[in-house]
């Protein structure tokens, strides 16, 4: 399993990026695939999760200004982000999980599950 993340950069507040994950390796049917962010100081935490049916799920912070989505196709995982402020400066991944019966609220909730990690990509927020 490969990912490989683009898309980051910077912005002002209220602004809006879309982060792109390159897969490889990565079987629609069985995989559940995530963002994830890193602040300096803070721990990763789980951003959005999509299952192997395509059901997503949100951290409280991010509700309605993001979205997770796949471009099978493509085998492309993105992250739309949208009304964007400096707290959501951070260093952000995308991960998948071999879980084929997991749902995404319970991946969100299960972040040890996520074995592939891609080598992240900055964005920054400014006020």
């Amino acid at each position: 399993v490969q990912l490989v993340e683009s898309g980051g950069g910077s912005v002002q507040a209220g602004g809006s990026l879309r982060l792109s994950c390159a897969t490889s390796g990565v079987d629609n049917k069985n995989y559940c695939l995530a963002w994830f962010r890193q602040s300096p100081g803070k721990e990763r935490e789980p951003v959005a999760t999509i299952d192997s049916d395509g059901i997503t799920a949100y951290t409280d912070s991010i509700q309605g200004r993001f979205t997770i989505g796949k471009d099978k196709p493509k085998n492309t995982l993105y992250l739309d982000m949208n009304r964007l402020q400096p707290e959501d400066t951070a260093m952000y991944y995308c991960a998948a999980a071999w879980a084929p019966s997991i749902s995404a609220i319970q991946a969100l909730g299960a972040p040890i599950l996520f074995g592939f990690w891609g080598q992240g990509t900055q964005v920054t927020v400014s006020s």
